[in-house]
């Protein structure tokens, strides 16, 4: 199989050495820029001079630390150049382009793009809301003479856009082909830095690939709970650039939403998906405040603070601790009594897709850790984030999927969203409902899809007698004849 990648996939695959080697780990750096700097300085053997690498970390991607020192080269007029994570600011009253480092806490008073380098760089720089480059940063010093006076500002004098491959989705679903499901999950597993053959069963895999759903669909809303060591911070934290995991703390309205007195839009508006992670310690400082903005905006994907209105499409994931005790494989128990408060509600509850039982993926070991070739972590999430755009999927689905009369619209949407996540991820390669067969289609798609639902409408009916003893639709399948189906 790892020919068979090494040979479809080609630049996109690394080496990936997570059980012995350290290095990265100490380095600290999230798996897109790991595999990057892999691809940058391995062989084709996999190995790299780690002296090598490490000056160029050391030069190249300085911690928050190191800011004050780089900030003071660049006023003694020297380029700096450093990779980092770049987001653009365009202000149309005052015809002015600027830039923020939100890892160094750079505002965009402190910069400036002067027209030469946005003309040659602006494609690169308009990619996403924030960009992983290698700039090239100098200094404007401040002219008094001009009116109005102009202060000092630091210069972007040139972007590169760090990925090393043009990313080609229709490329990657016709690949799809060349790979049976069992493969494919195999394949999946590896992109994300984990060891396939350390999984007992297909159950544990698929469990574990459950977690990419919301990579891959917009506006997907899930609950997690598992226990400790399963990986839950790693795969939403470390894995893809698309997303935010929140740990503990303070979440504020101002903060997921839109911040009223900097005018900026919050977290919601800049991600493909939110993880509240350890959810049971986070606190909100209104939580009716919270509430109704949760609801609002995962009923339709918009927001309203204030007079400000917003659109978005990221997913809200909380995933948090769960005792072996409160584990219930049928979701019968009451398992979201350890919920924050804001989470009480069976309305704001009813808006979560679906439930990951946690607890069907192995605690993290070493024999789970990947050591051989695999999918680069950046190019698969880059995948991921596109798919999410792909519409095709859900006309499929809506083909294939037969709802019954009276069904809760609630229940519908979640399982149709659910599905066609699983089939983005699953089966990529299919166009037409004729691609899949109803058997293959139902054991990992819609099957699954109405399990994770029903979990959450047990809890529904735990929380709230209205809920009670109301199960989800059954959910039947439209039989097309199957042209050529790679399983």
């Amino acid at each position: 199989m790892i020919e068979k990648l090494r040979q479809n996939f080609e630049a996109m695959v690394v080496f990936k050495d997570l059980k012995k080697n350290n290095f990265f780990s100490a380095l600290s750096l999230p798996s897109f820029l790991r595999d990057w700097l892999t691809d940058r300085f391995a062989d084709e053997n996999g190995e790299f001079d780690q002296e090598e690498l490490n000056s160029f970390v050391r030069e190249n991607i300085p911690n928050k630390e190191n800011w004050q020192g780089i900030k003071d080269r660049i006023l003694k007029n020297e380029w700096v150049t450093i990779l980092a994570k770049i987001s653009i600011n365009i202000d149309i009253q005052t015809n002015s382009r600027t830039f923020t480092l939100p890892d160094y806490g750079v505002t965009a008073k402190e910069t400036i793009i002067e027209d030469s380098v946005w003309d040659s760089c602006r494609d690169e720089l308009l990619k996403g809301e924030d960009t992983w480059g290698i700039l090239q940063l100098g200094y404007r010093p401040p002219n008094d003479h001009a009116k109005p006076r102009q202060p000092g500002k630091i210069r972007l004098m040139d972007f590169q856009n760090f990925c090393p491959y043009e990313v080609e989705l229709d490329y990657y679903k016709e690949v799809r082909n060349e790979f049976s499901i069992k493969e494919w999950m195999d394949v999946l597993l590896g992109a994300v830095d984990y060891n396939a053959d350390g999984y007992e069963d297909e159950e544990a895999k698929l469990t574990m690939l459950t977690r990419l759903l919301p990579f891959v669909e917009k506006r997907l809303n899930l609950v997690e709970l598992a226990p400790k060591g399963t990986g839950k911070s790693y795969l939403y934290g470390r894995i893809s650039r698309f997303g935010w995991l929140s740990s503990g703390g303070v979440m504020s309205r101002a903060k997921m939403f839109y911040d009223i007195s900097k005018s900026t839009h919050g977290l919601i508006a800049e991600n493909d998906f939110i993880v509240l992670d350890e959810v049971q310690t986070i606190s909100f400082p209104d939580v009716n405040e919270m509430r109704a903005a949760l609801k609002g905006y995962m009923e339709s994907g918009e927001y309203t603070v204030g007079n400000i209105r917003g659109n978005a499409d990221a997913g809200v994931v909380l995933s948090g601790n769960i005792r072996k005790e409160t584990m219930d494989m049928e979701g019968a128990a009451d398992m979201f009594q350890e919920l924050p408060e804001v989470f009480h509600e069976s309305a704001l509850i009813d808006r979560f897709h679906g439930f990951i039982k946690g607890w069907k993926i192995p605690r993290m070991n070493d024999d789970l850790k990947i050591s051989g070739w695999a999918l680069n972590s950046e190019y698969f999430c880059s995948i991921l984030h596109l798919l999410r755009s792909d519409t095709t999927y859900r006309a499929i689905v809506d083909q294939l999927i037969c709802v019954p009369n009276a069904a809760d619209t609630r229940d519908t949407e979640a399982v149709k969203r659910l599905a066609t996540a699983w089939l983005k991820l699953l089966f990529p390669n299919v166009r037409h409902p004729q691609d899949i067969s109803a058997r293959t289609f139902n054991h990992y798609c819609l099957k699954r899809a109405c399990e994770m639902r029903a979990i959450i409408k047990k809890q529904l009916g735990i929380m709230d007698s209205e809920y009670r003893g109301k199960d989800i639709p059954e959910f039947s399948i439209n039989d097309f004849e199957v042209s050529n189906e790679t399983e």
